[in-house]
């Protein structure tokens, strides 16, 4: 599996920066976003690095289905109960902040004030 020292998302995986998390598995780790636009907002992000959604081949088909059913396990383990916002920045233009593919998950009462 394929990581960058310098990506604070590998780090996180890694346990060398802490992080408020919420799942972990072989391949998945989830955790609170620590600048949250919502009251429940956490991040799901694969362990292996992955740029962005420009870097995604048939390979990870399986692992983005996943992101995407485990989104739905959490927001109910954490409560939301009418309705969540899924969003995956992807590049510059695209808003993404931090050069490692990762789904904002948001629930909670108007998720979408701030973007």
């Amino acid at each position: 599996m394929h990581t960058d020292p310098n990506c604070i998302f590998c780090k996180i995986a890694a346990g060398q920066i802490p992080a408020r998390k919420v799942y972990e598995d072989d391949e998945l780790i989830a955790f609170h976003d620590i600048a949250p636009w919502a009251p429940v907002h956490i991040l799901i992000v694969p362990r292996e690095h992955i740029g962005s959604m420009q870097e995604v081949t048939e390979a990870q088909q399986a692992l983005l289905g996943r992101m995407m059913v485990l989104s739905t396990r959490l927001m109910r383990e954490l409560g939301v109960t009418n309705g969540y916002r899924h969003v995956i920045n992807t590049g510059a233009d695209g808003g993404q902040e931090v050069g490692h593919l990762h789904l904002h998950v948001m629930g909670g009462p108007r998720p979408w004030n701030k973007g």
